[in-house]
């Protein structure tokens, strides 16, 4: 959806929690810098892609002044770009205030979030935590926050990847304008009812453990199951128990009390349990394709 001519301006990637969405996210940033690493060495002003994380700033309303902010440091973090651009002056090296906008001004601070993206020429924004933009806004004002970022899609090009809880998916009925831009994708965990799933997600444990030292020789293998169980099948809950079980593992030696120790307690596995299966039985719906008519039905319409 990321592909050079895409309609999607918003892709709301929503999944459980710890499933892995912001390695996801850190990982598109990455792929899309190797992947314009020419590019930027030719033009070092060009940033293709940055993630940044919408915050949660404690107000009763969702904070653009912060989040504008926050995509300004983002982009403007390193004065390698055309210095005209961003008020170095050309002659004695030393940053200048741009003339014009008052970036104490949320108008300010938009204006020149829109500058830097032209001058940038930044193709995507990855948002870690987006359903603070919705979690923190009255339910009559969800389809202006939105509004807001299809603006920025629409004047500049700039795709935004959404990263969220399954929250984040009611925004998809904010609008049919909202909705035809918009491709939701349902970043699910591995379920123990999938033979691949299960495959895959002792292949990831096996990985995992191999990249810690201290639980190289410990054979987690026979345990897959029960942490498969007990963290639902979630990639990056797994990462954090197994990083706690390396930690003991280190100080005092492998057993299973020490396994036992770091999982996680039977009340979290059920409110997690309890918010995946409603995530998962309100999204799939909204994310079922009617299957292509076969080619009998095609030729009775025809004639």
């Amino acid at each position: 959806m990321l592909m050079a001519g895409s309609s999607a301006d918003l892709i709301p990637v929503c999944g459980p929690t710890g499933v892995g969405k912001s390695t996801l996210g850190h990982f598109l940033v990455e792929e899309a810098h190797k992947q314009q690493a020419s590019a930027m060495a030719e033009n070092p002003g060009f940033i293709p892609a940055i993630r940044v994380e919408a915050p949660s700033s404690g107000e009763k309303e969702f904070s653009w002044r912060l989040f504008y902010q926050r995509i300004l440091n983002a982009l403007e973090g390193e004065l390698d770009a055309p210095r005209t651009a961003y008020g170095v002056d050309p002659e004695t090296g030393k940053v200048v205030r741009p003339k014009g906008n008052n970036t104490s001004r949320l108008s300010g601070l938009r204006t020149a979030v829109e500058r830097s993206l032209r001058s940038r020429g930044t193709r995507f924004i990855v948002v870690d935590e987006a359903a603070h933009i919705i979690s923190q806004c009255p339910s009559a004002r969800l389809k202006q926050q939105l509004d807001t970022l299809k603006s920025l899609s629409n004047e500049y090009g700039v795709q935004w990847v959404l990263l969220g809880s399954y929250d984040l998916f009611e925004m998809m009925s904010l609008s049919g304008q909202l909705a035809r831009r918009a491709h939701v994708i349902h970043f699910s965990r591995y379920r123990q009812d999938k033979d691949d799933d299960v495959r895959y997600f002792n292949s990831t444990l096996k990985q995992l453990a191999k990249a810690m030292p201290a639980l190289r020789q410990v054979d987690l293998a026979s345990y897959a199951t029960l942490l498969h169980q007990n963290t639902l099948g979630c990639i990056g809950t797994l990462r954090d128990v197994l990083k706690r079980l390396e930690c003991l593992v280190g100080s005092k030696g492998w057993s299973v009390e020490a396994l036992c120790t770091v999982m996680l307690t039977e009340a979290q596995v059920a409110q997690i349990t309890s918010e995946v299966l409603e995530g998962e039985e309100h999204i799939a719906p909204g994310l079922q394709r009617d299957s292509l008519p076969d080619e009998t039905s095609q030729t009775k319409k025809v004639a």
